[in-house]
């Protein structure tokens, strides 16, 4: 069960655009929702996936509308990429980039998300085992009168 549906793609692109792209055939753009929530989930790997964007028969445990709109507009991106048939090519260009750079921010931990699971977490939901935190020191001092 993917996180959005072709019909939640009209908060994006409109109804007449999408099947004109896809020409009727919604397995098209069935399969670019799917290609975008690969896309995602390989960009938040920390997190718990199954509870974000649930199983091909289980819904996900957490409804967050910002996810949703990141996989849309990643989403679209796939589609527009057949043809922009009366569709602003650059401003779903820039969409793209700037779901893409969000990600990125979250993988790296430069944005944290409220109320997202880390995988493996159990009950200490606080932080992740590893790759939460980054430190590093001067190099050692060797000084000699």
């Amino acid at each position: 069960m993917p996180i959005i549906t072709v019909a939640e793609l009209e908060t994006k692109l409109y109804a007449e655009v999408i099947t004109e792209i896809t020409r009727g055939d919604i397995a098209i753009a069935e399969i670019a929702i799917a290609t975008a929530e690969q896309e995602c989930k390989m960009y938040l790997s920390r997190y718990d996936l199954t509870q974000l964007f649930g199983t091909g028969t289980t819904p996900p445990a957490v409804q967050d509308e910002y996810l949703k709109s990141i996989v849309k507009d990643v989403a679209c991106w796939h589609l527009l990429r057949l043809n922009n048939t009366g569709v602003e090519y650059s401003t779903s260009r820039v969409a793209y980039t700037d779901a893409v750079e969000v990600l990125k921010s979250i993988k790296t931990g430069a944005l944290q998300p409220d109320g997202w699971p880390y995988k493996d977490a159990g009950n200490n939901t606080a932080l992740p085992e590893s790759n939460a935190i980054n430190w590093n020191s001067n190099p050692k001092r060797s000084n000699h009168y």
